[in-house]
């Protein structure tokens, strides 16, 4: 097993980047709460509202509106683990996420590439998805796979499936991997089970982990509360990644994109320990600022990375592994 060094503990070998206090953090996080409670979540799936429903959650069927107290999201917080680990084929290429210790992977999912051969730039193919596989495979700085391209040259229906059949081919780290429905998620989880050897085996030792988005502000869809109540079920990791974006989607403060970002992640892993208790769930982030200028995704911001400092530090309060994307 790899292991991969513990940012937890103080050393002077690296840069340590605190955006809050923990009197801030408090702040945050009742912000949080409150918007639960208060304004609660759109929740798209029927099945998820039954079950938050059943936990306790105030439901607004005809709104698909749910409010969750404030108690149900702290004890969703507490059942969920706070140590995940992401097998890969080979032991030596597991990784452990807890305690903030800190890893790597490449970003995903892109539909274009520059072609190594020819320089077009051009729509990503199964092949691609094989070679960047193979490639992240090979760098020992990479920790884990996420699908970094699409294979489009192949029915959409089944792009999740194949593109996570095509990871687990072509790397021995453990493969992050986009799903749109339980079927994907049942799919993937047995092709796994055929690699580690069932799915008790495959509890034990994730070759795969899921990501997936609710969308800001505040939603739940179907696709993503179908993942995160499957994942749940197979007792497989699940990245529960927020997408705010300060200036378009959440408020154009740095506190106020936290709050609406953090209320979306503890919304999605309240469904997720409702669902099956002990979930393994990774606190996730691809939230970054609006480029004004261009209506786009700032990344590489100063921005982002003030967001990213956040974030750990709301999952290291909630003592849960995190990940945050871009630098």
């Amino acid at each position: 097993m790899k292991r991969n060094p513990q940012a937890g503990v103080r050393r002077s070998a690296a840069l340590r980047l605190l955006a809050f206090s923990d009197a801030d953090l408090d702040d945050i996080h009742r912000g949080s709460l409150e918007v639960l409670e208060r304004t609660g979540v759109f929740v798209e799936s029927d099945e998820a509202i039954d079950v938050m429903a059943d936990g306790g959650c105030r439901v607004d069927r005809g709104t698909r509106t749910v409010r969750i107290p404030p108690y149900i999201v702290e004890d969703a917080v507490r059942s969920a683990p706070s140590t995940v680990r992401l097998a890969g084929r080979v032991p030596e290429n597991d990784i452990v996420l807890e305690g903030g210790r800190v890893g790597f992977t490449n970003f995903s999912a892109g539909i274009m590439v520059r072609d190594p051969r020819t320089d077009e730039y051009r729509t990503s193919t199964v092949q691609d998805v094989a070679d960047l596989a193979r490639m992240t495979d090979y760098l020992d700085a990479i920790d884990t796979y996420e699908h970094a391209v699409e294979g489009r040259d192949a029915p959409e229906t089944t792009l999740a499936v194949r593109d996570a059949a095509v990871g687990l081919k072509n790397t021995t780290k453990c493969v992050g991997t986009g799903a749109m429905s339980t079927y994907d998620v049942d799919a993937i989880v047995r092709m796994g089970a055929a690699v580690a050897g069932g799915e008790d085996r495959l509890r034990e030792r994730p070759l795969v982990y899921f990501c997936e988005c609710p969308v800001s502000p505040l939603k739940i869809t179907r696709d993503a509360a179908e993942v995160i109540m499957a994942s749940a079920r197979h007792g497989i990791p699940n990245n529960i990644i927020s997408m705010a974006m300060s200036g378009a989607s959440s408020p154009v403060t740095l506190a106020g994109t936290l709050v609406t970002h953090n209320a979306e992640v503890l919304a999605s892993l309240t469904l997720a320990q409702l669902t099956e208790r002990g979930a393994p769930t990774i606190y996730g982030s691809s939230t970054t600022a609006m480029d004004l200028r261009y209506a786009s995704a700032s990344v590489g911001s100063p921005e982002l990375a003030m967001i990213s400092a956040g974030v750990a530090q709301l999952a290291q309060r909630y003592l849960l592994p995190s990940f945050v994307a871009g630098l």
